[in-house]
């Protein structure tokens, strides 16, 4: 018999825990119909950036009020603002067309920091048809002044903001990078997240040594990347009520096998994509089913969180207990 990989993420019904992360990928509805033909049970899409939203606010504050002193009554030289091409309005079209085109659930994702009035862009997307949205908060923390509760206190008022403006689930997309993630994630579930999504990748800058310029350098992930989230899926898996989605370092099956043991719902995938190709979904969703066979589970039901800390026969090992013997571990040769 096969084995089911059905699984529920944010209350939404999943045909399997593959899930196309945010990525470029997502502009093209052509490809992310390729990969659902593939395998992928969802999609995210894109991020809608703060910074774009803020610059379309100013862009069009600055259209409508050219000329308005000199010439009151001479308007219709203006653009019409539907005409008006921004990020925004872009990105509203790109879940639209998304909801159409693919069989399977929409998640829309929203990248800021800040509270404010750029969450009232949630509403417009639920309405687009966005059958969820990704929170993907971003910031660094570089103001020394600011101490680490104003900062949790500004991801909290975030998702506060997001959840009472919409209807739809709502995922949050955080870094590790707290001091005590395990109390940040309870407190982002009790400011209305229905989901965390663990991690987000930061893309760090380089220098041009030639040109003496700060540069963006995109890296790929890899497998080896995996660990972190799968330490921590492990840990939240029986401490919080919400769904769990892995990112980062997932590249093939045996990678997605790990983190539904650890105790995820879904795993995403960007950077294997990317580098390989549609094809790559098509192959990670055989592999897995062969692994699930070959494992004798019945389902991905049966096997989610069978490792996590409140199941694993040695739980200490994903805390501090084999500190000492993982360093001693490693083979000089």
């Amino acid at each position: 018999m096969t084995p089911s990989l059905d699984t529920r993420y944010l209350g939404i019904q999943l045909d399997s825990p593959l899930v196309v992360s945010a990525s470029p990928i997502g502009w093209d509805v052509e490809r992310l119909a390729r990969l659902v033909d593939e395998g992928a049970a969802a999609v995210v899409l894109p991020s809608l950036f703060e910074e774009q939203i803020e610059r379309e606010s100013l862009a069009l504050h600055a259209v409508l009020m050219s000329g308005t002193e000199s010439f009151a009554e001479a308007t219709s030289y203006l653009p019409e603002i539907a005409d008006y091409d921004t990020g925004p309005e872009r990105y509203l079209d790109l879940v639209r067309r998304a909801r159409r085109d693919l069989s399977v659930p929409v998640i829309a994702s929203l990248n800021g920091a800040s509270p404010g009035g750029w969450t009232s862009h949630a509403r417009r997307i639920e309405a687009a048809g966005a059958d969820a949205i990704e929170l993907n908060l971003y910031f660094v923390a570089a103001d020394s002044d600011a101490t680490a509760s104003d900062v949790e206190g500004q991801y909290l008022a975030v998702v506060e903001g997001v959840k009472r403006v919409v209807q739809v689930p709502l995922a949050v997309k955080i870094g590790p990078y707290f001091s005590s993630l395990g109390n940040m994630a309870r407190r982002l579930v009790d400011a209305g997240a229905d989901g965390l999504v663990l991690f987000n990748r930061f893309y760090q800058p380089d220098i041009d040594l030639e040109d003496l310029r700060i540069v963006p350098d995109v890296q790929l992930s890899s497998s080896a990347e995996l660990r972190l989230p799968l330490r921590w899926i492990a840990l939240l898996r029986d401490r919080i009520d919400a769904s769990l989605a892995a990112t980062t370092g997932v590249h093939d099956h045996l990678d997605v096998a790990k983190l539904l043991l650890a105790g995820a719902d879904v795993t995403m995938m960007a950077s294997a994509l990317l580098r390989h190709g549609p094809g790559r979904m098509a192959e990670v969703h055989s592999g897995l089913l062969d692994w699930l066979t070959e494992h004798e589970y019945e389902s991905v039901d049966q096997m989610r969180g069978s490792m996590s800390a409140g199941a694993a026969p040695n739980p200490g090992a994903l805390e501090r207990a084999n500190y000492m013997e993982t360093l001693a571990s490693y083979d000089m040769g």
